[in-house]
């Protein structure tokens, strides 16, 4: 992005000199140039020293893990959904393979996948929040109010609830595509013909064999879906006003602050890592042939 902190800081102020934006510039350390700039960022970086934030004035690593419990508050029920409302259709889907049903959740979750998360936010603030006036349109709490212990709780989850419809409703299409073509290709194999064949319940047949082979890609999709819930938090979080680490993250972008700026993509890096390796550790829980003697 053009500019910089400083300059964005001091442009359109007339009593600002130019001896004053180089000052500046050589106290934050813009005036070493791009590759000199990165070099000694990442001398600090490998002793996990990620500098302070220039907009908040106080360690990155120390306001990300501040504003990261904001963000899991909202992710966390957001990702639960998915899973539990998105799997369990996308089976259900599968089992009525081609069927009325099964095209109707098919359109659904084309819609779902089509949806932009900043129209759908659009359109809950300004029924459900500024019309109806049944939840709020933005913050996390009610700033005219004092609320403790359990109203409080209640009050903090009241404002959740509309940004966790958004990041709920815009992923967890992908949820039941996943677990519909991946059922339909586990209910056509051999063994679950031998099973049928044995006089097994159709209930155990597709819960107790198809579902479980069926779940091996859905969580890998788990395991991606950790680091895209929190980028895509981006935009959730400024549209309702929280003040998570997507929100810090784009106003950091904004403001130029480049030490919150790298802080937030080693997050978004580490992460990915993180969802990789507990997929692959969730993998020896849902088939037996992976796990380690």
């Amino acid at each position: 992005m053009p500019g910089d902190y400083v300059t964005n800081i001091t442009v359109g102020k007339k009593n600002v000199t130019p001896e004053m934006v180089a000052a500046l510039k050589h106290l934050y350390g813009l005036d070493t140039g791009v590759i000199q700039g990165f070099i000694n960022w990442l001398g600090s970086a490998v002793r996990l020293d990620f500098g302070n934030s220039f907009t908040y004035n106080q360690p990155v690593t120390q306001l990300l893990g501040q504003r990261m419990m904001v963000s899991f508050s909202l992710l966390l029920p957001a990702l639960l959904l998915e899973i539990l409302i998105g799997v369990p259709l996308g089976v259900f889907s599968a089992t009525r393979p081609y069927s009325k049903t099964d095209y109707s959740l098919t359109a659904l979750a084309f819609i779902g996948l089509s949806l932009p998360s900043f129209f759908l936010a659009v359109i809950l603030k300004r029924s459900l929040g500024y019309g109806a006036g049944i939840f709020p349109p933005f913050g996390l709490v009610t700033a005219t109010e004092d609320y403790t212990g359990f109203a409080f709780i209640m009050d903090y989850a009241w404002h959740l609830v509309m940004p966790v419809i958004v990041l709920a409703v815009t992923s967890l299409a992908y949820y039941m595509r996943y677990a519909r073509s991946s059922m339909i290709e586990s209910l056509g194999e051999d063994y679950i013909r031998t099973a049928r064949a044995k006089g097994l319940p159709e209930r155990t047949v597709i819960y107790s064999h198809g579902l479980r082979n069926a779940l091996i890609p859905i969580v890998t999709l788990i395991g991606g879906e950790i680091p895209a819930l929190f980028s895509g938090a981006i935009i959730t979080e400024n549209l309702f006003a929280i003040p998570g680490i997507g929100y810090t993250g784009y106003q950091a972008m904004i403001a130029g602050d480049i030490p919150l700026v790298m802080a937030f993509n080693i997050f978004l890096a580490a992460l990915t890592l993180l969802g990789n390796l507990l997929a692959d550790i969730s993998y020896a829980f849902v088939d037996p042939r992976v796990r380690l003697s």
